[in-house]
């Protein structure tokens, strides 16, 4: 057989993911598995992991704030979903356990960071779905999981993620706003540096390698799409947009984001809607993609995360 074909690429997401013409498929980046804390040492918060549904090894990483002594009131529950162009990092990555640490350290709020399956060896829509099946879950654990049950307010519930985490959040809010969730409300999504793409270019989108990128790595996650102006990733096309299930929207971009305008574009199609809430937006200047995640020390990560922390308490 010819080694070239055997090892002949279909399929690049640089630097990240390559695919090859006999199925192999290769993750660049470093997706080692780091264990929960019974207690960070840095920041004094507590996580252990859970399994949602056995059969399709879905689980969840849940994360506790240092408690105060005695705790006499409950805390906001903040459900996390990653990013990773739905095909890299998971929930148990560092980059991702390290973040998950110091917000609910910073916000004190009790979260869930749901690992969701990843594409191509589970194409979209299956994270949407494992996402919904993790709110579902969480409803019917509620009373039962200690964490849960002691410690979280079910009234200030809400959802955030990152690029493609923040794409899924969007996704179960628009879900949430027209299927039942057993009681569930969603007080408020955060989305930070969105990925959304659509058929039609906006602003800087023109020879936007990023943005070029994001449409070819869509048609790759989700083969079944019916293009860039599918609802699950072109958002304002969705004939549910204005039914949004939460009041309260917080959008972040960064300056140097090839995503930057979409999401910017989202924040200022939702306030036009008929969607009754308020929708707040910030922007990093000269910054990149998730850039936080990189950089946690940097000023405008430290901005970032306290915009954050307000956005979750401002209705106390």
């Amino acid at each position: 057989m010819d080694s070239s074909k055997v090892d002949e690429v279909i399929f690049e997401f640089p630097p990240f993911l390559r695919v090859y013409k006999d199925g192999r498929k290769e993750r660049i980046q470093n997706s080692e598995f780091i264990p929960p804390s019974s207690i960070d040492p840095t920041t004094g918060v507590s996580s252990k992991d859970v399994v949602i549904d056995p059969k399709s090894g879905l689980s969840a990483r849940l994360y506790l704030p240092k408690l105060k002594q005695p705790q006499t009131n409950k805390l906001p529950l903040l459900i996390y979903f990653h990013g990773g162009g739905f095909c890299i990092e998971t929930a148990f990555t560092a980059a991702y356990h390290f973040y998950l640490n110091s917000l609910v350290a910073e916000a004190n709020v009790v979260a869930i960071s749901v690992d969701y399956r990843r594409a191509p060896e589970h194409p979209l829509p299956i994270a949407y779905e494992d996402s919904w099946t993790s709110l579902q879950w969480l409803v019917s654990q509620s009373k039962e999981e200690e964490w849960f049950k002691n410690y979280v307010d079910f009234n200030r519930v809400f959802m955030a993620g990152d690029s493609a985490g923040a794409n899924i959040a969007h996704n179960m809010a628009i879900r949430a706003g027209y299927m039942d969730l057993n009681g569930l409300k969603i007080n408020g999504i955060i989305l930070i540096h969105p990925y959304f793409v659509g058929n039609e270019p906006i602003g800087s989108e023109v020879g936007n390698v990023t943005m070029d990128m994001a449409k070819k790595l869509w048609t790759f996650v989700c083969p079944l799409t019916t293009g860039m102006d599918d609802p699950l990733i072109n958002p304002v096309k969705d004939p549910h947009f204005s039914r949004l299930g939460c009041k309260r929207v917080l959008v972040c971009v960064a300056e140097k984001d090839g995503l930057r305008d979409r999401g910017k574009f989202y924040h200022e199609e939702l306030g036009k809607s008929e969607w009754d809430g308020v929708v707040e937006f910030m922007e990093a200047e000269g910054e990149n993609h998730v850039f936080h995640l990189f950089n946690p020390s940097c000023k405008k990560a430290v901005d970032l995360m306290s915009s954050v922390v307000s956005f979750i308490h401002t209705s106390e």
